[in-house]
């Protein structure tokens, strides 16, 4: 009886090895991860009052990319983490909503379309629904996978064979729970794949985050080139119809001999052209509506886009002073950058662990009979154990170029990462710079078109008590429409300026949360939430619970 006692503690006692060792675990062999610290510019390069408080964000958001507090792909050689246990993770910004941004209704309706029904979005955060299963495997593969088994074998042993000289018919079952080839992780390389899951997991959500804010922008730059193509559409039949009653005067003088009958070609040509440049301008309508539809995912009914002019459209919150120092480290690209850094610096630390040995364990436990009424009675107990230690001796340098290959590839994420932040300073200063530069446009360009009205006025007046010639009329008058036609094109210059720099400051200047694109990945062991849920969750800018 005794004996039986010990067989079944010595199973148990392998199991809640296993299970202790899975949970207690052992260190990582990555390197300590810090943040890149790229050169940057201490102001934006765009000029003087190009923004209220833009010298201001310059020199704090570069201070904020130099000094962040850096963090932790992984625990380090010396911290052994466990599952379930709070480690160091960066604290993550919270995304702006973009309708802090947005302010125009008919815009903001558009956008609350695109979010639920776009098909590139719906992929993007699909990708984070695979990333997040990526990442749930390779943190299963912390603990034993634990099966139940049963099996049932009868054969025939042959007379030739038989000890006895004649054959006979044998039965074997056997029914039992166990788990086959556990990796006990002492040198955390499960630990840092798992690590390297998740990172990865976390660049595909902001790189999701990436594809909404582009789409955001890119509605309300599709909106907003409807409305002035529709502009341009509205002014291109009303030049139209000046022509055509400009026509019928000159036709008239003509047949009481004032005009002459180059006047006539002239006036007709007038009207030619007028009647092409509302054909493209209705053409162009139509092409922004499919385009419009398209960034939608549903088609545009008339009621979607009620504005015809961009002065019906309210223009975009203007850029507040103070702007907070996170507004570049926020942008998705960067954060996706900086998590597929994280990710190479987790697979160091599996290159790494291929140097030391890796401890298997094999055990299962459960009841073994020939009959199968005796499978589950007292005696019919089974059990084994079966640890293996494997230790690399001989690769011929494979583990080495392993290390160095995931060395290499931390370079070369670092360099992309530094690229990415100092890319988002150029977007960033190009876009104020170029809304510095169409205000003043704007101011010239209203200036001209009232200079062309007068000219055109006094050109027809002229024409009319036969002092000047038709074609000073016929050059006034295009320089008049061609004005009206760019002074449409500047204001949409400002309106898209706006977007743009909406989408280069990562979604906006207010620190408000932005609604997650998919629930936060949870990890639990032994009742606790873990850490990488928190990072999770604080990366979509939603609390952790």
């Amino acid at each position: 009886m005794r004996r039986k006692t010990g067989v079944n503690g010595v199973a148990l006692s392998a199991a809640a090895l296993a299970l202790t060792l899975s949970v207690v675990g052992g260190c990582t062999l990555a390197p300590e991860y810090r943040r890149p610290a790229p050169s940057l510019p201490s102001a934006w390069n765009a000029g003087q009052d190009v923004a209220p408080g833009a010298g201001q964000v310059a020199q704090v958001a570069a201070q904020a990319t130099a000094t962040a507090p850096a963090g932790a792909s992984g625990a380090s050689a010396h911290s052994g983490a466990q599952p379930g246990a709070p480690t160091r993770a960066q604290p993550a910004m919270q995304t702006p909503d973009w309708r802090q941004v947005v302010v125009d209704a008919p815009m903001a309706r558009l956008v609350d379309v695109a979010l639920s029904s776009n098909r590139d979005l719906r992929v993007a955060v699909l990708q984070i629904e695979k990333a997040r299963a990526q990442h749930a495997i390779a943190r299963a593969d912390l603990f034993p996978h634990i099966d139940a088994s049963g099996a049932g074998n009868a054969g025939r042993t042959a007379q030739s064979l038989s000890p006895t000289g004649e054959g006979y018919v044998s039965h074997a079952y056997t029914v039992g729970v166990g788990f086959s080839a556990y990796e006990l992780d002492l040198f955390g390389r499960v630990r840092s794949l798992k690590e390297q899951a998740l990172e990865r997991f976390l660049s595909t959500d902001a790189a999701a985050r990436s594809v909404r804010l582009t789409l955001v922008a890119e509605v309300g730059q599709a909106y907003l080139t409807l409305v002035a193509d529709r502009e341009q559409l509205a002014l291109a039949r009303e030049i139209l119809e000046t022509e055509q009653a400009s026509f019928e005067v000159v036709q008239s003088r003509y047949g009481h001999g004032i005009a002459g009958e180059l006047d006539v070609a002239r006036a007709r040509t007038t009207v030619d052209t007028a009647r092409v440049n509302v054909a493209a301008a209705e053409a162009k309508v139509t092409a922004d509506e499919n385009a419009l539809a398209l960034l939608l995912g549903t088609p545009v009914t008339p009621d979607m886009v009620p504005a015809c002019r961009l002065a019906d459209v309210m223009p975009l919150a203007d850029v507040p002073p103070g702007v907070p120092s996170e507004v570049l480290s926020r942008r998705p690209d960067v954060v996706a950058a900086e998590h597929t850094l994280k990710a190479a610096n987790a697979n160091i630390g599996a290159a790494r662990a291929q140097f030391f040995p890796r401890i298997g364990l094999t055990a299962s436990y459960g009841n073994a009979s020939n009959d199968m009424e005796n499978l589950f009675r007292a005696g019919a107990h089974t059990w084994s154990f079966v640890p293996q230690v494997t230790l690399p001796i001989f690769h011929a340098g494979a583990i080495r170029a392993g290390v160095e290959t995931a060395e290499a590839d931390r370079d070369i994420y670092v360099a992309q990462y530094e690229k990415a932040v100092q890319t988002a300073f150029r977007e960033v200063s190009d876009t104020l710079a170029q809304g510095r530069s169409l205000a003043v446009q704007t101011g010239a360009q209203t200036s001209l078109v009232e200079a062309t009205a007068t000219s055109y006025s006094l050109a027809s007046k002229r024409y009319e008590s036969g002092i000047a010639g038709y074609l000073d009329k016929l050059d006034a008058q295009r320089s008049y429409a061609v004005a009206r036609q760019n002074l449409i094109a500047m204001h949409l210059a400002r309106q898209n300026n706006r977007l743009t720099l909406f989408k280069a400051l990562g979604g906006g200047w207010r620190g408000e949360p932005m609604p997650p694109l998919a629930p936060s990945v949870q990890e639990t062991a032994g009742g606790q939430v873990s850490s990488d849920a928190s990072a999770v969750a604080s990366a979509d800018g939603s609390p952790s619970k």
